[in-house]
């Protein structure tokens, strides 16, 4: 029997002792005021401005609020901010904060906060980046209004305040926001609609979110980040369950009312229980990440890089991440997010046709590769990694090379990944990760495409010609110009391989049928979600 057949049997006999695992602590007939949430991950670090990982965003989504948020038509709203100007010569933009804004500790949110909070968020973040390369001051003027001061205009400022990826410019307290941003936060003190019970986290098991009663929330209509978070529940439990077939069998018996992310070869059984909910969890989607060190040898070489793209099998991931189902994924020449407005494939042949070993082999051998090990990071409880893990270290096998499979966990990978020492030396040559389609249809908010060098995410890439591009994009005045920068940023990025795409793909959210109010996006969304008895 192989894996999928095994893990549906498990699933669809509800039994977890065939599993091998003892079943989860969870009291039977849970509250109705208490939702139980089985994440994508576990929560092994929480500092949402420290590193990039979407499970951490997710939970920082319910811990802090943000100025602005981005709304299901991807435009940015108000959130804490009451209103805003900008100068006639778009150099200067003075923010007024909304009345009434509480930290979790019960002291107002102030001017000072922000302003700390937005020059840690802008030491991480590229669009953060971009404004403080042309800022000027950053100051609170008085307790609920601030101003931003550059040196030129920054249109798309509001965007950069608002988006979901991460990491996002979440409002701390000053204290807390004055922690060097590249070390982690300790204390979690938060400013958004649920408060983050640390004596009850145990990274592995189990993370608490509790309601925080003196949050005040928009009076517009909740959408994705922006409007109104209304909580309906007075806790949610986060419960680990890396194992899929104990997930499955969990929801089914009513241990637990919320899936994330179940993998395709369970939905089958779960969509023949009468009581289960099955639906995408986002119809933009998610792009595969294979993302190489550009730092060391081999993926230093650009040849190294190119060798992988010729080899690699798109639909040998797909496949392995969602199963045969072909309408979850598609083959993606390219790395922007299929059947948007400035959708290009310019320069993806590389990635169309057969894969071609023997010229990949050439060309490795060209980089000057000569054997030496090459460290895989390959989280194990995460389905999506571990399942492009597998295909990789077969790939490079085929291609000649010494793998060293790091079989692991994602909280591991979150923070090996961000290691520059050498791969023999607790460093690594590539890790799997994903980035979900709302965050890749432009360069705006696209963390992994940017091409910076040290500033740019993890594994570091250098290419001047694709942030020549970028820059291209964001002097677009047209919808036509933007698309053709969008064609030079593809077809850049692909020739110096910033890193490879593994393919396009849908994935699938679960819920038990007492639970109301679940919207679709690129994140889960607890404001506004109520579950009957």
């Amino acid at each position: 029997m192989d894996r999928r057949t095994v893990l549906k049997g498990l699933a669809g006999a509800g039994g977890l002792a065939l599993t091998g695992l003892s079943a989860p602590a969870i009291a039977q007939g849970a509250s109705a005021r208490t939702l139980r949430f089985v994440p994508q991950a576990n929560l092994a670090n929480f500092d949402p401005i420290w590193g990039t990982q979407y499970v951490v965003r997710n939970a920082a989504a319910l811990v802090w609020d943000t100025l602005y948020g981005i709304d299901a038509q991807l435009q940015p709203q108000r959130q804490m901010v009451e209103s805003e100007e900008t100068s006639d010569d778009g150099k200067t933009w003075t923010f007024k904060l909304r009345p009434g804004l509480k930290f979790h500790d019960g002291e107002p949110v102030l001017a000072k906060d922000v302003v700390a909070s937005l020059s840690r968020w802008a030491a991480r973040d590229p669009m953060g980046l971009m404004i403080i390369a042309i800022q000027q001051e950053l100051t609170a003027v008085d307790d609920r209004t601030f101003k931003w001061v550059l040196k030129q205009p920054f249109p798309k400022m509001l965007y950069a305040l608002a988006k979901n990826n991460a990491p996002c410019s979440f409002i701390m307290p000053e204290r807390i926001a004055k922690t060097d941003p590249f070390k982690q936060i300790t204390e979690y003190v938060g400013s958004g609609p649920m408060k983050f019970a640390k004596g009850e986290w145990v990274p592995g098991a189990k993370a608490v979110f509790e309601k925080f009663a003196d949050y005040v929330p928009r009076q517009e209509k909740a959408s994705w980040l922006a409007g109104g978070k209304q909580i309906m529940v007075d806790r949610v439990e986060w419960i680990v369950m890396p194992d899929p077939a104990t997930a499955a069998a969990a929801l089914q018996n009513g241990e637990v009312d919320w899936w994330e992310n179940p993998i395709a070869d369970l939905v089958s059984v779960l969509k023949k229980n009468k009581n289960i909910s099955v639906d995408i969890g986002d119809p933009l989607g998610n792009i595969g990440s294979f993302r190489m060190n550009h730092l060391f040898a081999p993926f230093n070489d650009v040849r190294a890089r190119r060798a992988v793209l010729m080899a690699l099998s798109q639909e040998d991931y797909m496949r392995a991440i969602v199963g045969d189902d072909t309408a979850l994924w598609k083959p993606l020449p390219g790395f922007f997010t299929p059947d948007t407005p400035v959708y290009n494939e310019l320069g993806g042949e590389i990635l169309k046709g057969k894969r071609d070993f023997d010229a990949a082999k050439k060309l490795l051998a060209e980089s000057g590769y000569s054997g030496q090990p090459v460290t895989c990071l390959v989280a194990q409880d995460q389905p999506i990694t571990k399942a492009q893990g597998d295909v990789t270290a077969d790939l490079l096998k085929r291609l000649g090379m010494n793998v060293d499979f790091v079989a692991t966990d994602w909280g591991t990978v979150g923070s090996r990944r961000a290691q520059k020492t050498p791969p023999g030396q607790g460093g690594w040559n590539m890790f799997h990760s994903w980035h979900a389609g709302a965050d890749c249809i432009t360069p705006a908010a696209y963390t992994a495409i940017r091409a910076n060098g040290d500033k740019a995410w993890f594994g570091w890439p250098n290419s001047p010609n694709t942030e020549k591009e970028i820059t291209g994009w964001f002097e677009a005045k047209s919808i036509d110009e933007e698309k053709a920068a969008i064609g030079r940023v593809n077809k850049a990025a692909i020739e110096d391989v910033v890193y490879a795409p593994t393919g396009f793909f849908l994935t699938y959210t679960a819920w038990r049928k007492n639970v109301s109010g679940i919207t679709k996006g690129p994140l889960p969304f607890f404001w506004g979600v109520s579950k009957s008895a």
